[in-house]
């Protein structure tokens, strides 16, 4: 009886040190949790993205950061310092932001459903940014079936860190520009398929204002696999997609897609991992019925950049370069406009 005592008390001092390490953000206004709320660290490197239950791990708090600056829906919600984690609940005064209205062009029965809107994409390296892109997309959808049949992109803007010390037996010196991801929206009109694949976890959080998906995946945990003397280890993706409140989670019903790839790379001759990671985000504003898919498009090249208009300047964009270049200043350079 004292053994089946102790082996119990045991397991709730686990179960409440496991609590412990995570930190939960919340909302001031709702107090709700708040899934992807990113921390800057004072050098810019994301240390930490909230989970679909608003909770991030507190080792990744590290006190020579001093300083951490949150965002929350692409927006400085707050700066805090070391000390403020030293509790199990933030709550955050989160901006109120009306969630954008998607404009309905037509509702006429028609071949196929464009989804039009705004993107971001970006790249982490060891929590540092290596490159940054954003721009106007639309994704061709077939109105039956609801699967995707294209890609559109319309107008993007490319930016780097430049690192002159390029060495490819060191991969932290890497240019990953081509880890730069358009966002991958194919089955945002068939949820349902997210939850077929066994190796994922699938998550539902019903908010104030809208319905949110998270499914969550990994590969590679227990064995690394090699490469032309190249390492790699830990693969792990979280999706998050955003619904209209109470909805059937349709094309139409789509308010925001976000996914984050996770990596840990490395040469064989490197002693450490590198981790890297790939944010890409999308943030529908128009939807509209047609059957010609002739949408025009550009190449999404990630040498130069390619817009005829100043997009970024609308005040719904999500633009997330302000938030880098307020950290690395004039080393985040925008590459050459080819339009």
């Amino acid at each position: 009886m004292k053994k089946k005592l102790l082996i119990l008390v045991l397991f709730l001092l686990g179960l409440n040190f496991a609590y412990s390490q995570a930190i939960t953000f919340v909302s001031e206004k709702t107090n709700k949790p708040l899934p992807k709320v990113s921390v800057f660290g004072k050098d810019g490197n994301i240390v930490a993205f909230s989970d679909i239950d608003g909770k991030i791990d507190r080792k990744t708090i590290k006190p020579e950061q001093e300083k951490f600056q949150l965002v929350y829906d692409n927006f400085p919600v707050a700066t805090l310092s070391y000390s403020d984690f030293d509790k199990e609940i933030i709550t955050i005064n989160d901006r109120v932001k009306d969630i954008e209205t998607v404009v309905i062009k037509s509702k006429k029965p028609a071949k196929y459903v464009f989804i039009k809107g705004n993107f971001n994409t970006y790249v982490t390296v060891n929590n540092k940014l290596n490159c940054y892109a954003d721009g106007i997309i639309t994704y061709v959808f077939d109105n039956k079936s609801k699967k995707l049949k294209r890609t559109k992109v319309e107008q993007y803007r490319i930016f780097r860190l430049e690192n002159p010390e390029m060495d490819r037996k060191k991969m932290s010196s890497w240019d990953y520009d081509q880890f730069l991801e358009i966002p991958k929206i194919k089955d945002v009109g068939n949820v349902d398929e997210y939850k077929k694949n066994k190796n994922t976890v699938f998550k539902e959080l019903k908010g104030d204002r809208k319905d949110e998906v998270e499914v969550t995946g990994e590969f590679l945990q227990k064995q690394e696999f090699a490469l032309f003397g190249y390492r790699f280890f830990d693969f792990r993706t979280i999706l998050n997609i955003a619904y209209e409140q109470n909805s059937k989670k349709t094309l139409q019903d789509l308010l925001e897609y976000n996914e984050i790839e996770f990596l840990k790379m490395k040469h064989k001759s490197e002693a450490e991992f590198n981790s890297i990671a790939t944010y890409s985000n999308f943030y529908p504003t128009e939807l509209d019925l047609g059957n010609d898919d002739s949408v025009e498009k550009v190449k999404f090249n990630t040498d130069n950049s390619n817009y005829t208009s100043k997009y970024w300047e609308n005040k719904d964009f999500p633009n997330m370069q302000q938030i880098f270049s307020s950290f690395f200043k004039d080393d985040l350079k925008e590459q050459q406009n080819k339009k």
